[in-house]
């Protein structure tokens, strides 16, 4: 049996292969046991993944993507002016892997595929994964395994690590680009997930995030300007300046794992900054205390306590910090077990869950026959309870709802899922926005209520910038603004702006961003057959959010105004906020 374990990791992804009765390996790509799952879009239409990916990507930062599986709920991908489905994003990383196995085994041609996924992931989700494998090429049987299940069975199979039936042990599993923890159950035939849980805004890609932020703490002052542009690069060459200090910044997060203190190099005119890991760890120890409280409620919801487990487990790069050890111990009373190369457990860890004995909500999938059938049933082990699946917050709730009604997975050829997108809405094309035509009765233009979507006719709505905090200056002739009340958060207001030029918006929005000062959350949005960047920024007295277009002057600000005896909300919190009420399509 040639059977092949893969775990599409957010930013590495790990394959294990195991083949002609020899004990499980891990498959090298490019030398290496882990494999960037990242993605760049060639100009010809080719997709590169890996390191060359990575490699590419100093040429031209806006054609890449380094973490596809982080947008799995998105139906797109914008890549320079390509657009990717993200389930082809995924099929070119899991193509790669599949290749180069297929080099290694000489021709030969694999008898089973496991690929592992996060526990909450529901159907669809799921449904993209199956989707991605096909699309890569693979017609073979296809087991899918929840990550937590894999890693319990990578701990029972150590010497004097066995799980009899009856059993359980909690898997906290950070990886970059979520944090999970599950308790995972032993039966007779096989695992299965009793409790889960996760927080979709931690991992190490927010750990390099906030170090980024202490970065520019300590050497913005010397010029705001040029700092602003290494945040929201205007350039290729910005944006590689920007790229590189990416790089060096989790290249620091990761030595502060084995060093008490680095250097990170700064690029002209900045200075390199020293960072101490106590430092690093004031900044997350806030956020790791959440997930330690989650890993703690969790462990109740599966009616135990810390003291009845078999062990704690931890997973994923992002673990190997030390605090992360030194918390759970202190918090729960049991020191957790980890491995010098957590990135591999699951991996490992998938090759010892048997076809029999995949519990929980794992999908097993048979090869397709030559015409193309629908999705067939879940398929469960038998003579070991199921549980049913806890309810889990999604960032992008309007999205799930509605794939989960239109889920449909055909099995051979090509394929392509259509995810309907909430509501129907007037859409404009760039061109018809270029300008800001006649305003309306509400102070909308027609561009500006595809930007606004539900919020044009939930809230309150007049002309104009409202705050007066967040009027453009007297000099400034921006466009057409219109302010609506925020729904549900106390002393915010959205404000809609339609520039004459793009260039006047980002001069707007910039200034809005460098007025409020403190940290700042940067990503992408997708909604209303729109996309672009937000950045959020979360000073002392106010906070804001401006949300830009890619290709037309618009732009939306969401401001806080801290009250008496109140705060205003963190650049975190106002992303969350957005994400669930303000971005177009929610």
């Amino acid at each position: 049996m040639r059977i092949l374990s893969v775990d599409l990791g957010t930013s590495n992804t790990v394959a294990v292969l195991s083949a002609h009765g020899m004990p499980p390996r891990v498959v090298e790509v490019d030398g290496s046991a882990t494999m960037p799952s990242a993605v760049f879009a060639a100009e010809d239409g080719t997709l590169v993944v890996g390191r060359d990916a990575e490699r590419r990507a100093r040429l031209d930062p806006a054609r890449f993507e380094p973490n596809p599986k982080r947008r799995v709920d998105e139906q797109t991908l914008l890549l320079g002016q390509d657009v990717v489905p993200v389930n082809e994003a995924l099929a070119a990383v899991l193509r790669r892997v599949l290749d180069e196995t297929t080099r290694q085994l000489g021709g030969e041609q694999l008898d089973e595929l496991r690929l592992t996924h996060p526990a909450e992931w529901g159907q669809p989700r799921r449904t993209v994964l199956m989707t991605a494998v096909r699309l890569a090429g693979y017609a073979g049987p296809v087991h899918l395994v929840p990550e937590p299940v894999a890693a319990a069975a990578h701990f029972a199979s150590f010497p004097g690590r066995g799980l009899a039936p009856g059993q359980a042990l909690a898997v906290y599993d950070l990886g970059a680009g979520t944090f999970d923890v599950a308790v995972v159950g032993a039966g007779p035939n096989g695992f299965a997930v009793l409790a889960e849980n996760g927080l979709p805004d931690l991992g190490g890609l927010d750990v390099d995030q906030a170090l980024m932020v202490h970065v520019g703490r300590e050497v913005s002052h010397r010029d705001p300007q040029r700092w602003q542009r290494l945040l929201r690069p205007e350039s290729t060459a910005d944006r590689r300046t920007r790229r590189a200090l990416q790089e060096d910044v989790k290249a620091a997060k990761e030595a502060l794992s084995r060093l008490p203190q680095t250097e990170v190099p700064m690029p002209e005119p900045f200075t390199d900054v020293l960072v101490t890991r106590g430092e690093l760890e004031a900044l997350v120890r806030p956020a790791l205390l959440r997930s330690v409280e989650l890993l703690s409620r969790t462990v109740a919801a599966a009616g135990l306590t810390p003291d009845r487990l078999a062990g704690i487990y931890l997973v994923g790069g992002a673990s190997r910090l030390p605090l992360v050890g030194s918390m759970i111990a202190e918090h729960l009373g049991v020191v957790p077990v980890s491995l010098d190369q957590p990135e591999t457990a699951v991996a490992f860890g998938a090759h010892h869950v048997h076809g029999e004995g995949i519990g929980g909500r794992t999908q097993q999938v048979p090869p397709p026959p030559v015409a193309p059938p629908p999705v067939p049933p879940m398929v469960f082990p038998t003579g070991f309870p199921s549980y049913p699946a806890p309810v889990k917050r999604s960032r992008k709730k309007p999205v799930l709802a509605a794939v989960a009604v239109v889920a449909v997975l055909v099995a051979a050829g090509l394929t392509y899922l259509l995810w309907p997108s909430g509501a129907s809405v007037t859409t404009y094309s760039a061109q018809e926005c270029a300008r800001p035509g006649a305003p309306d009765g509400q102070g909308f233009t027609g561009c500006l209520r595809q930007l606004a979507g539900t919020i044009a006719d939930t809230s309150q709505c007049t002309p104009g910038a409202g705050s007066g905090d967040i009027a453009p200056p007297a000099s400034q002739r921006l466009g057409v603004l219109v302010t609506c009340s925020a729904p549900a958060l106390a002393g915010a207001q959205v404000t809609y702006v339609h520039g004459s030029s793009a260039a006047d918006v980002k001069e707007y929005t910039d200034r809005l961003l460098t007025s409020v000062g403190g940290d700042q959350v940067q990503a992408r949005w997708q909604g209303n057959a729109l996309t672009g960047t937000y950045s959020a920024a979360g000073g002392k007295s106010a906070s804001v959010l401006v949300f830009t277009v890619a290709d037309r002057p618009l732009a939306g600000v969401v401001y806080q105004k801290a009250g008496s005896g109140q705060q205003a909300s963190s650049a975190s919190q106002l992303a969350d906020y957005f994400e669930r009420t303000v971005q177009p399509g929610t």
